[in-house]
């Protein structure tokens, strides 16, 4: 865990100017700067740049923060990275408090491992820029697809000649073990004397997959003819995993604050003609269903998501488990929508048959989320019937089931009860009455399968609680201690009296929990629940775990950066306050 001491030195040398400068215009007004907000799209600029503060503030979206706050919200970056980029900047070296050996070891190991796997991928992703450069029958083959060279510099897209050991001469020693940790060679065999050794992508377009923080973590290779199969991707490694990566987000990231929504499509060459005609803003899966990870990790850069399919039988499979990720998050402030082009287009060919016009007015027309939920329930269900609409508020109910609290759930609940043509007080006293306290967590960590019914459900709580964002770091810390509250005894005393010290009736909750187990040992969030259902603020505990948007499985370093955070925040705030005293 990073120092707090060293947090408020460093803010107090970095240029906060400097730093948001790099990614946004700044024009001095005073004694401020401002320019557009890089959170929320805008054509006057409303964002607030204070020198003298250290701070940013948007009055427009409401966005603010100091330098690590932007680099976290903005640019992606994890709170420690961000920490040592900043650090780096004014030549400052990041300390570390006092933790485990061992974990401190692992960390270490596991940093350095990724470092090492990063720079293998960097390399290889330059060889195989200059094997398209070199190679007339790939670039034949991109500029047939409509791209220009242009384009392919913007994603850094190379080639994979169609030899077995092409890599051999980007790197000094093709035996070396990271190229196969790495995910770019091949072994065969179990006696090392006789093993084969062959590169994994041969004969094929590459398209380098990035990190948000525009790290080279991974590839996808296409075939340039009928080959078989048309896209391989790299597998999994410690640096790139396909469930939880979006390609072409690290180029996006930018233009989505001011396009205002996401563009989720299913290939990567639809990435890439896409941003070619004027859609930058979109990002496709790897291979994959979308999943609850992909769609967390946009909403991270956007409130507004469209899912782009093919209009055939597969493209509705795909649309219909991008709405089971999708409805955990559709909170009455985020927007998902699905779009479904022709059976005979995909997003590159309906581009480049029809334009860029007609793709945008599809865009415009997609479907609202409700409106597919309700499509998706009604599949194969014949309302004219009462056993079809009997068909369709069973299908129905697990969808419904998964949305997090709010208007949204509501209105459907009516639509659903019209459709089925019964009295929404019938299926509101059977459905509302026996929902699991959570359905967003509990449709996000799988209790049960949108579409199939549900396996486990929680007993319902005598008085449902509101539903409590996960927003303020004190939120995240008291969230992660309920779900794993034998890590109380992980953190330092200091950290006990931060979290102690804090406002509302988090102080309360802390106080019970620094008791309880001083006095008990440790048990899981299940029966934690139960044993502090009764005290006054039992339920605002429970929706801090239940509703947290997105559900998560806690980590203890995550636990350290939220009670870090929770010190600057409050040092922060009591800065403040004497300033206005002043």
């Amino acid at each position: 865990m990073i120092p707090p001491g060293f947090l408020h030195d460093l803010l107090a040398r970095v240029d906060i100017a400097e730093v948001v400068g790099r990614h946004v215009e700044l024009k001095r007004t005073g004694a401020n700067l401002m320019g557009l907000c890089p959170f929320h799209g805008e054509k006057s600029p409303s964002f607030s740049v204070s020198p003298s503060k250290q701070f940013y503030y948007c009055f427009g979206c409401g966005a603010s923060g100091d330098a690590i706050r932007f680099l976290t919200e903005h640019v992606g970056l994890p709170f420690p990275d961000a920490v040592r980029d900043l650090a780096q900047q004014v030549g400052m070296t990041v300390p570390e408090a006092e933790i485990d050996p061992l974990e401190r070891e692992r960390a270490e190991a596991t940093r350095a491992q990724r470092a090492t796997l990063s720079e293998v991928m960097a390399k290889a992703a330059a060889h195989y820029q200059r094997e398209l450069k070199a190679s007339p029958k790939a670039i034949d083959y991109l500029k047939r697809r409509g791209l220009t060279g242009e384009i392919a510099a913007r994603f850094g897209l190379g080639y994979a000649a169609e030899g077995w050991r092409g890599l051999a001469s980007a790197f000094a020693s093709y035996d070396d073990p990271l190229l196969v940790d790495a995910g770019l060679v091949i072994v065969q065999g179990e006696d090392e004397a006789a093993q084969k050794r062959y590169d994994r992508f041969r004969g094929r377009i590459m398209f380098p997959i990035h990190s948000v923080q525009g790290e080279v973590i991974g590839f996808g290779g296409r075939v340039l003819d009928g080959g078989e199969p048309k896209y391989l991707n790299s597998p999994e490694t410690p640096l790139f995993s396909k469930g939880r990566e979006l390609y072409g987000l690290h180029e996006a990231r930018q233009v989505l604050r001011a396009k205002g929504h996401a563009l989720v499509v299913e290939g990567y060459m639809d990435v890439v003609a896409l941003a070619q005609s004027g859609f930058a803003n979109a990002v496709a899966t790897l291979g994959t269903a979308c999943t609850a990870d992909h769609v967390a990790k946009l909403l991270r850069f956007t409130d507004a998501v469209v899912f782009s399919f093919d209009g055939d039988a597969a493209g509705r499979r795909a649309a219909a488990r991008a709405l089971e990720a999708a409805l955990p998050h559709a909170s009455d402030l985020r927007s998902f929508r699905f779009l479904f082009l022709p059976p005979e287009h995909d997003p590159d060919s309906f581009v480049r048959a029809e334009g860029a016009a007609a793709f945008e007015s599809l865009v415009a027309q997609a479907v609202p989320l409700s409106r597919q939920l309700l499509e998706q329930a009604a599949a194969d269900a014949d309302l004219d019937t009462a056993e079809g609409r009997a068909r369709f508020v069973a299908q129905a109910r697990p969808l419904w089931d998964a949305l997090p609290a709010g208007g949204l759930r509501e209105q459907l609940l009516g639509d659903i009860a019209e459709r089925a043509r019964l009295p929404r007080e019938q299926i509101a006293s059977r459905w509302v009455a026996a929902t699991p306290t959570a359905p967003a967590a509990a449709g996000a960590r799988g209790e049960h399968a949108v579409g199939r019914p549900a396996a486990v459900r929680r007993p319902a709580s005598p008085r449902r609680p509101l539903a409590v964002g996960v927003r303020r770091p004190q939120d995240q810390a008291a969230r992660i201690l309920l779900q794993r509250c034998e890590w109380w005894h992980e953190l330092p005393g200091a950290d006990h009296e931060t979290l102690l010290a804090t406002n509302d009736w988090l102080a309360k909750l802390f106080r019970w929990l620094d008791r309880w187990l001083a006095e008990h040992e440790p048990v899981p969030w299940p029966g934690l629940r139960q044993i502090l259902a009764d005290e006054p603020w039992g339920a605002e505990a429970a929706a801090l775990v239940d509703d947290a948007d997105p559900p998560v499985e806690p980590q203890l370093e995550d636990l350290k950066t939220a009670v870090a955070q929770t010190r600057l925040a409050t040092e922060r705030a009591a800065s403040l306050t004497l300033l206005g005293r002043q």
